[in-house]
């Protein structure tokens, strides 16, 4: 990764927080709880950015429908989050998988 790589990064977060910041304050404040759960569970999805750049998008639809968060997307905000990545692995299940010697992976 290059240093054109890492400017070009930054300028596509900055333009994605600042579509975050032009949601209305209910979804900015859901946006930002599944962000930070995002990033703490850690699927393998979310580092190419599509995960998150997904759920702005539906987000704007639900804006422009004049639809609030929770009538998107429910009244139990993890379990929809849960159900975005029920399928994705990750960091913590690739680490498991490591550790525990199965075949195809590296023993420690």
């Amino acid at each position: 990764m290059g240093i054109r790589d890492i400017i070009e990064g930054k300028k596509q977060w900055r333009a994605h927080l600042a579509r975050v910041k032009a949601l209305p304050p209910d979804y900015q404040i859901v946006y930002k709880e599944m962000q930070r759960y995002f990033f703490k569970v850690g699927p393998v999805e979310l580092t190419d950015g599509s995960l998150l750049s997904g759920i702005l998008d539906f987000f704007e639809e639900g804006v422009a429908a004049g639809k609030g968060v929770l009538e998107l997307i429910g009244d139990d905000v993890a379990a929809f989050a849960d159900d975005l990545i029920k399928d994705s692995r990750t960091f913590a299940d690739i680490y498991q998988e490591s550790t525990s010697g199965k075949p195809g992976t590296a023993e420690k």
